[in-house]
């Protein structure tokens, strides 16, 4: 029963000790992540479902987030579209950071030849524009789901890779870790005992500004007809394929925007909270 009570108590104090805006970007990353998997649940209507309703209808009662181009209902399309751009997106946001740590961890302890033969192999990488590389990715690849992944995956490894390099160096140089070598443990035990640990809290930070970055970017694939292919979408596609309403305010152009603005902003607010609450208990 201790136990019990103690979970809820820890996720409490945790909430309050961030501050207004993080726990506000808290509660609409955590809302958005929920509607992603239970929006199929709670969708009115199927993806592909047609209803009465006129084409870029207005916001009513029947349906709250109005119409789309073809009068199907939009708050279905939206609750449907989170799937893909919530999902895709942390997905290859673990990708990406895991392999990036993952090659940091074991090019520090290597050292020497290999650590800077990586080095310079996501140096390489990381000067490429990030968008040039995706469209490129897609262009040779196709734009399935897989290959979306991959594409966000390694175009934002190489960031996560320099982040978690530069985590690693600075925490291979420390005393216990000289002691855990003069004690003769493995590069193994040196890597996930005593560097690893000391790297979760500076790579959290990072993999919410990479999963922002993905959301975008897939975002913006979708929108060019790069990304998620009909009869699914995700909320850049519903922008591009309700594109004709904007000379007539339609709710149906504005609503997934809306979405992927509410979404990015929340979890910026919560990560900013994040290392502001760092930086005060490294004060302190």
């Amino acid at each position: 029963m201790t136990n019990i009570l103690r979970i809820p108590s820890l996720g409490g104090r945790f909430f309050l000790s961030l501050s207004i805006s993080g726990r506000v970007g808290l509660c609409i990353s955590i809302f958005w992540i929920l509607i992603a998997i239970f929006g199929p649940w709670i969708a009115p209507y199927g993806a592909t479902d047609f209803t009465d309703g006129p084409i870029f209808g207005p916001l009513t009662l029947a349906y709250p987030m109005g119409t789309d181009y073809l009068g199907r209902d939009l708050l279905s399309r939206v609750l449907l579209g989170a799937r893909f751009s919530i999902g895709l997106a942390l997905v290859a946001t673990l990708l990406a950071s895991t392999c990036g740590t993952l090659l940091a961890l074991i090019s520090t302890v290597i050292g020497g030849w290999f650590d800077e033969a990586l080095s310079r192999l996501m140096d390489s990488l990381l000067i490429l524009p990030s968008k040039i590389l995706a469209l490129l990715m897609v262009a040779i690849y196709g734009s399935s789901l897989p290959v979306l992944v991959l594409t966000a995956a390694v175009t934002y490894m190489p960031g996560a890779y320099r982040i978690a390099r530069s985590q690693a160096l600075g925490l291979n140089a420390m005393e216990y870790v000289m002691v855990s070598r003069l004690n003769s443990e493995s590069r193994l035990y040196i890597a996930c005992k005593d560097i690893l640990p000391n790297m979760i809290h500076p790579m959290m930070a990072d993999f919410g500004l990479r999963f922002v970055y993905n959301v975008l970017m897939l975002s913006s694939l979708s929108f060019l007809g790069l990304g998620v292919q009909p009869p699914d979408a995700d909320w850049g596609s519903l922008v591009r394929e309700n594109l004709s309403g904007l000379s007539t305010g339609a709710p149906a152009v504005l609503m997934p925007a809306i979405a992927i603005a509410t979404l990015t902003i929340g979890a910026n607010l919560f990560i900013d909270s994040l290392q502001a609450r760092k930086r005060l208990g490294a004060g302190s």
